[in-house]
């Protein structure tokens, strides 16, 4: 278990999940409102691993975490049984790609571990089959493939389960999604449609397709999102009397048939026109159209969309006797295990290491899952490089005539079944996938995720950095703050300023690491390295926002005095609040010593 998870359970325990009614956090704390302080041992929380500081102010238990207090956060509320309404995240605002790409990977997370698991077996399986260990006619063979591929087939459950989690929504019903994509009627009919000439099923006139939504991801994913919405309204609506007859009944009856007529299938009809597409790029320019293909084709997967290119490669083979539209699926599958393998190196907790290991190697052998879904997607730069390694790959094999004479699972073991005219060509496509991947990872790091995992991608170079006063008023010592948090440096060393303004501009030139949803608490990056929090007042994240304005967002590149936040002054002082704005250095563990001289116009923070 996570050090975070760890963390959170103890507070939990300590507190009491029946002592608690509301939960929330701010930058630096966990905030609890308690039936009763008495029953809360200050000195046992202080003792937790990761507790700063536990106190009680202003009517609220809080205990002090720092820069992962939103990690914890999560992992608390696990433990805790509250309503929605009582428990409240201060999120860091983020563009809609990141939060996209982060609800995706976060639906993932708790898979990963069965997820490695069951591409193992397919791995070993493959191996075993290839050096005549294993008979694929056998009734060994079948036992061991059902074991592979449980969790591939029915994924839609297993996604169901951590979905609603993710969305803070009803598990069973969630599964109730799932059961109606991988009915029995749709999958039957998804897979005798090509016989048939029978597509869909028709509900109140409206058709609903068959469609295979065995190894699909989004449809789940979306449902089950769009499901967290409707749940809560229906519980709204419907007395409490009536709750557990009506709630459960009025949500599947408005969620199944919009799943499977408007959501799952979407997919399938995106998917159908980017296979037109495909083939027009491959018959305008080989080329061109396979660089495109293999860069994009990871994408394809994440959305489910590309089944829709098997039938043009069966096409292909059948008429011609190979596809050259194939090895883009091999080259984009080694390019997701290069870079995974190279995040082994960047990763220092030894837990991570080992299962991105297990996950590259399972993608070299075509169960690519793991690895997209548990690292490269989640870091973002991996996932990039490699998309653009798997369609330069691709590219070069089609310049050289390459093609695959049969559809199966593109990894290794599927290079026997490619054209033999062309084969050095492959191997040296697949091999450039592979080694411009690994190494674009290396080069370029793993992205926005570096300050979780404590692996920075850049260097600090910083010996000094020079601020200039962030807002007008008194710069003092971060001793005279009136919060323990920061004038006793727990957080890390720093100064304060006393506004006579409501505006903040930026410290330094920079990037925007993040901006909390309740407008208070700005993060920055500067170009040598240094991560600062400015916390604008104390406890104002009480004021949820009220009296803020942003001018900036997460991953926006700043210049020294440029405006980041406007604050009315007037009004926090009017509600009681201290307005002083504290600047922490928080990744001052990364030095010996950082140390602030405050100078008449600036601040010289001196770091060794």
């Amino acid at each position: 278990m996570s050090s975070n998870y760890e963390t959170a359970k103890q507070i939990i325990q300590i507190i009491g999940k029946e002592n608690i009614t509301f939960m929330t956090h701010c930058a630096t704390r966990l905030r609890f409102n308690v039936v009763d302080d008495g029953k809360v041992d200050l000195d046992a929380l202080d003792q937790v691993e990761g507790v700063i500081k536990a106190q009680n102010k202003g009517g609220q238990l809080q205990v002090i975490i720092g820069a992962k207090v939103a990690q914890v956060f999560d992992e608390a509320k696990k433990f805790v049984d509250l309503a929605e309404d009582n428990i409240q995240s201060s999120e860091i605002k983020k563009n809609i790609v990141s939060r996209i790409v982060e609800a995706i990977s976060g639906c993932f997370g708790p898979v990963i571990p069965v997820l490695i698991g069951c591409g193992m077996v397919k791995s070993v399986t493959a191996i075993l089959v290839a050096v005549k260990l294993l008979d694929a006619a056998s009734g060994t063979y079948q036992v061991i493939s059902l074991i592979g591929d449980l969790l591939f087939y029915f994924f839609p459950f297993f996604l169901a389960v951590s979905a609603a989690k993710k969305f803070r929504t009803h598990e069973f019903l969630a599964i109730a999604l799932a059961g109606a994509l991988m009915y029995p009627t749709i999958q039957n009919g998804a897979l005798a449609a090509a016989k048939s000439g029978v597509t869909s099923l028709s509900f109140l006139g409206l058709p609903v397709p068959f469609v295979n939504y065995k190894s699909t991801i989004l449809p789940i994913i979306l449902s089950v999102w769009i499901m967290s919405y409707v749940y809560k309204w229906v519980n709204k609506i419907v007395p409490d009397t009536f709750k557990v007859l009506f709630v459960p009944m009025l949500v599947l009856f408005i969620m199944v048939p919009l799943e499977l007529i408007v959501i799952g299938p979407f997919g399938t009809y995106v998917g159908q026109g980017v296979a037109k597409v495909v083939t027009f790029l491959y018959t305008k320019n080989g080329v061109v159209g396979s660089f495109l293909f293999g860069t994009f084709r990871s994408l394809l997967i994440i959305f489910g969309m590309h089944y829709a290119i098997t039938p043009i490669n069966a096409q292909l083979i059948a008429e011609y006797g190979y596809s050259v539209i194939f090895p883009a699926n091999l080259t984009g599958n080694l390019a997701q295990a290069g870079a995974t393998l190279a995040t082994f190196f960047l990763l220092k907790k030894k837990s991570e290491k080992t299962e991105s290991f297990t996950a590259g190697v399972t993608a070299l052998f075509g169960v690519t899952e793991p690895a997209m879904f548990g690292f490269n997607l989640k870091y973002k730069k991996p996932m990039i490089c490699a998309m653009v390694a798997g369609g330069i790959g691709a590219a070069y094999i089609n310049f050289f005539g390459g093609g695959a004479t049969a559809v199966i699972l593109p990894g290794l073991l599927a290079l026997p079944t490619y054209i033999a005219d062309s084969y050095i060509h492959i191997i040296i496509g697949i091999s450039i996938s592979i080694a411009l991947a690994f190494g674009a990872t290396l080069v370029l790091g793993i992205g926005s995720k570096k300050d979780k995992e404590g692996n920075p991608s850049e260097e600090i170079s910083a010996t000094k950095l020079d601020v200039i006063p962030f807002a007008p008023g008194k710069i003092v010592e971060l001793n005279q703050v009136d919060d323990p948090v920061f004038s006793t440096g727990v957080m890390g060393n720093g100064f304060a300023i006393i506004p006579t303004e409501g505006k903040v501009v930026a410290p330094f030139t920079g990037k925007v690491s993040m901006v909390f949803e309740t407008k208070h608490a700005i993060g920055l990056r500067s170009n040598n390295g240094v991560e600062v929090l400015i916390h604008i007042g104390l406890d104002t994240v009480n004021l949820k926002g009220q009296y803020f304005k942003v001018h900036v967002k997460e991953g926006d590149t700043v210049s020294k005095g440029q405006l980041l936040v406007e604050f009315d002054l007037d009004k926090i002082k009017e509600l009681g609040y201290d307005t002083v704005i504290p600047f922490i250095v928080t990744n001052g563990a990364e030095f010996t010593n950082v140390t602030p001289k405050i100078l008449p116009d600036s601040v010289e923070i001196s770091l060794v």
